[in-house]
């Protein structure tokens, strides 16, 4: 019985005999001529589209090649070999080839393969390597690029920084950008983790605020303030601070690493104190903070005492000086001493201190600046009003004019001024418009009473303000009366009056010559006499190690534009609103001129002071050159 399979069963047929012929065995890849992957067919993707047509090169007869292009760091060509002359037989007595010749140079390396000495590019004779920089740094800047080797960074030492004052080297810190900024240079247990663990960052950014804070309620500058924020981070080792500073609002953002997140603190402004003598104790422990004599803690205890030491004058004799300010401004715009002068001055000074009670028992109620500034307003003008009521020539104008000596904001003026030439254009136009607020305030409350008066027909005579530089002598000891007063209203320290006395000396005296001798302009005068107070009142604190407000601000009293304030409000009151605005107008320029000469001559005293004579340069003078005010430019 056959087996069951496939026809044909049985068995297969071997060679050629019946059945079908043996299966071709199919050889292997490897046994062909590999291809080039270049010379490969071009093949097509499963998604793709078909690959671009290879044309072939066309020659052109009679073009010259293209020159071959290198790159910045390619290797130099390989020299070739030099073909020298055909060899020479020496004589018979010549010496033997090995010796070296009597006047050659000993052995060594040839002057084509030797390296420069200046450390420039090496000779043309060596080949370079691919790594080798063959550019010079002046190049790699030229072109754009960062040098091979990094840009070089400065380190800060540790121990006091420089001798030069805190505000002008963390100004310099400050503008300087994060990314320049130099750090500290770290020892090997500073960067141990434990040690930052202990280094309490949140404590340190709210004493930093907490500085931050006084000084700007004080009424310094906010770059000033920003400078020394940073100043104190970078003391306690935060290097990587950004301080940012508005008219309320203050705050500081700490990044330890790129790869950590910022620490952030804020804090509010919320009341604002005239208490220079406040100021400079603050300014002498920033000092101290910077030149790294004084801890965290120390730093708090002396914060704490500072705010609650109580102020140098008590509240009546500060009453009695705003009194003896407007009865001293009698005698500045008046000009001369008369049996009438003295009741002048008593009518100015009762009415000031009215007013200054008046407007203290309504801040007590919780009401506004504004409101505080239209009723202090009032007793000085219903004073004038009242002297102009008859034909004996008590000169009421001058009274109300001295009134407004007493209340104009030459503080926050000078602030908000100093605040947009430094670049902060917000904190600026915030305090500007405090000014403004204030200044109508003013204006109303002196105002309401000129309306009246003109209706029952005071005779008040605008030429009784406009005395001029009469009477020096007089005027001269009124200017110096007038700032002693105003430097103990701003709680200026005792030690410091007669220094804020003597700015002001030189600054009315100054006025005077250039406005009446030598017949300039009262806005360039006042420019010029004011740049004078700002720069003896730089190096005045310089001397002094602290502020310079409390030697300008009260040396700028004399010069405000009281009697120009009020010739404008008086033609608005008699119905002259083109003389009035006219001389709105001459009042602004004149407070625009004075804030400004302040500001230049304190950047003066900054741009030209050096040190003394055998001191050493700060330590980031080598490393940060002077920087611009701030940071717009323009575009």
């Amino acid at each position: 019985m056959p087996k069951r399979g496939r026809p044909g069963g049985g068995k297969k047929a071997r060679g050629s005999r019946g059945g079908r012929p043996p299966r071709q065995q199919s050889r292997p890849a490897a046994a062909s001529r590999p291809v080039h992957p270049s010379a490969a067919p071009p093949t097509e993707g499963l998604l793709g589209h078909p690959a671009p047509v290879v044309e072939p090169t066309v020659e052109i007869p009679l073009l010259l090649p293209a020159p071959e292009t290198r790159g910045l760091l390619a290797p130099e060509p390989e020299p070739e070999p030099e073909t020298g002359p055909e060899p020479v037989v020496p004589p018979a007595d010549a010496p033997p080839a090995d010796a070296p010749p009597v006047d050659a140079p000993p052995a060594g390396p040839r002057l084509a393969d030797a390296p420069p000495a200046d450390g420039g590019p090496a000779a043309p004779g060596r080949r370079r390597s691919v790594a080798e920089d063959t550019l010079t740094p002046e190049e790699w800047r030229a072109a754009g690029y960062t040098p091979p080797l990094g840009i070089p960074v400065g380190a800060l030492s540790p121990g006091a920084p420089g001798e030069a004052p805190w505000p002008d080297r963390m100004r310099t810190l400050l503008r300087t950008p994060m990314s320049e900024r130099p750090a500290f240079e770290r020892t090997a247990r500073e960067l141990h983790p434990s040690v930052a663990a202990g280094r309490n960052v949140p404590r340190v950014l709210d004493l930093t605020l907490r500085i931050g804070e006084l000084l700007l309620a004080s009424g310094e500058a906010a770059e000033d303030v920003e400078a020394a924020m940073l100043g104190i981070a970078h003391a306690y080792r935060l290097d990587r601070c950004e301080p940012q500073v508005t008219f309320t609002l203050i705050g500081i953002s700490h990044q330890p690493s790129l790869v950590e997140p910022p620490i952030t603190a804020d804090r509010v402004v919320r009341r604002r104190t005239s208490d220079y003598t406040r100021l400079n104790a603050v300014y002498e422990l920033v000092a101290d903070i910077t030149a790294e004599r004084v801890s965290v803690n120390d730093a708090y205890r002396r914060l704490a005492a500072i705010r609650r030491n109580r102020h140098p004058y008590p509240a009546w004799m500060l009453a009695l000086n705003t009194g003896l300010l407007a009865g001293a401004a009698t005698f500045l715009v008046g000009g001369r001493i008369d049996d009438k002068a003295w009741l002048v001055f008593l009518s100015a000074f009762v009415a000031a201190v009215l007013g200054d009670r008046l407007a203290s028992l309504i801040a007590r109620r919780g009401l506004p600046e504004f409101y505080q500034f239209v009723l202090a307003a009032m007793p000085a003008a219903a004073s004038g009003i009242v002297l102009s009521f008859n034909d004996l020539g008590l000169r009421g104008s001058v009274v109300i004019t001295g009134g407004l000596f007493a209340l104009l904001p030459g503080r926050a003026l000078v602030a908000a001024v100093q605040d947009g030439l430094t670049g902060f254009y917000i904190t600026a136009a915030a305090r500007l418009l405090e000014v403004i607020y204030l200044v109508a305030g003013i204006v109303i409350g002196v105002m309401l009473i000129l309306y009246l008066g003109v209706g029952f027909q005071a005779k008040l005579k605008p030429d009784e303000s406009l005395v001029g530089i009469s009477y020096p002598p007089v005027q001269m000891v009124a200017a110096l009366v007038l700032t002693c007063a105003f430097a103990m209203l701003l709680q200026t320290d005792r030690r410091s009056l007669a220094l804020v006395t003597l700015n002001s000396g030189i600054g009315w005296a100054s006025y005077g010559v250039l406005a009446y001798n030598a017949q300039l302009s009262p806005i360039v005068a006042t420019g010029v006499a004011a740049g004078l107070v700002g720069l003896f009142g730089q190096l005045m604190a310089r001397y002094r190690n602290g502020s310079a407000l409390p030697y300008v601000t009260a040396a700028i009293g004399p010069l405000m534009p009281g009697s120009a304030l009020y010739l404008g409000m008086l033609s608005f009151a008699q119905g002259h609103p083109s003389g009035g605005l006219v001389q709105i107008t001459r009042a602004a320029a004149i407070a625009l001129a004075l804030a400004i000469g302040v500001n230049l001559g304190g950047e003066i005293a900054r741009l030209f002071m050096k040190l003394p004579v055998g001191v050493e340069r700060p330590s980031l003078a080598p490393v940060i050159p002077r920087r611009a005010a701030k940071r717009t430019r323009g575009f």
